[in-house]
């Protein structure tokens, strides 16, 4: 987490109450292998090294299977493809397969893919494979969804559809979330176990702030976290220049390593069945400014 321009370590911020934390050390993180320049952009390893950071400070704890591998569903924004690795979406995605191989499932879909990946998730939960969702192999769902601008909108959505279903969500992760035409992606349904909201308000497009439950007594607002850019610059060489120079608040914030960091901590906390390793993570339901 940064707050006040200083890196901490996520596992070790402990909520002292509902609005004051506790710093315990400053870290940096450590130096990876250099990469060659016309492997990847700037962007692209700037986003890798951060992950890469993750994995070498903190050791992911393996959780044992019961009858369900935890499933992991990822939304690009705007018109990009989901095999396009030059966005961190795709990235985190391969990120994760590496990291859990044997506990996770994690795939990416386009924003206007959604049935597809509802098909999917449905798929993926028929663990004895008879085409039909038992209220066992519902209840032993653990769904995390994430998306970027109309992805971030999507998950939500993909959310309520799986609520309809009464298939419980996680953790649903949204990164500067665009509202897409018919979708509610500032409300975040009752199936849902916990959320957060990661925007910035500068960009010509820009997320949605603050997110909020439909039932607070069934969903932790973990916090709406904005990030903010005029005292760095984050590098989106994976977009065009007009897209960069109209709009790159909305492309910082996706290519921040800083936001791909805490999702990974968040995850790993919620993979590892972990209730105060994700208590530690963040701030307990408040709106945290991150500079």
């Amino acid at each position: 987490m940064v707050l006040a321009g200083t890196w901490l370590e996520p596992s070790i911020v402990r909520a002292q109450s509902s609005s004051l934390i506790e710093v315990a050390r400053v870290y940096t993180l450590p130096p990876v292998a250099p990469v060659p320049v016309c492997a990847e952009s700037t962007a692209d390893k700037d986003v890798k090294a951060a992950l890469r950071g993750v994995c070498l400070r903190q050791p992911h704890l393996k959780p044992a299977l019961t009858s369900q591998e935890a499933i992991v569903i990822g939304f690009v924004g705007g018109f990009v493809g989901p095999n396009n690795t030059k966005h961190p979406e795709v990235q985190f995605a391969e990120y994760l397969r590496q990291s859990y191989p044997s506990v996770l499932h994690a795939e990416v879909f386009a924003n206007h893919d959604g049935d597809n990946a509802l098909r999917r998730v449905s798929q993926l939960l028929d663990f004895n494979g008879d085409g039909v969702l038992s209220p066992t192999e519902k209840e032993e769902a653990n769904i995390i969804i994430y998306g970027h601008s109309w992805g971030g909108s999507q998950a939500i959505t993909l959310a309520r559809e799986l609520e309809r279903r009464n298939i419980p969500v996680s953790l649903t992760i949204q990164v500067d979330s665009v509202h897409k035409p018919g979708h509610k992606d500032g409300v975040i349904p009752t199936n849902v176990r916990s959320a957060v909201n990661f925007y910035q308000a500068k960009s010509l497009i820009h997320g949605h702030s603050p997110i909020r439950a439909a039932d607070p007594e069934r969903t932790r607002i973990i916090g709406n976290f904005e990030m903010k850019y005029e005292d760095r610059s984050i590098n989106c060489d994976n977009y065009p220049w007009v897209a960069r120079h109209f709009n790159r608040g909305h492309h910082e914030i996706e290519n921040d390593p800083r936001v791909w960091e805490q999702i990974a901590s968040l995850i790993d906390a919620e993979l590892s069945k972990s209730t105060s390793a994700l208590e530690a993570s963040l701030p307990p339901a408040s709106t945290v400014l991150l500079k």
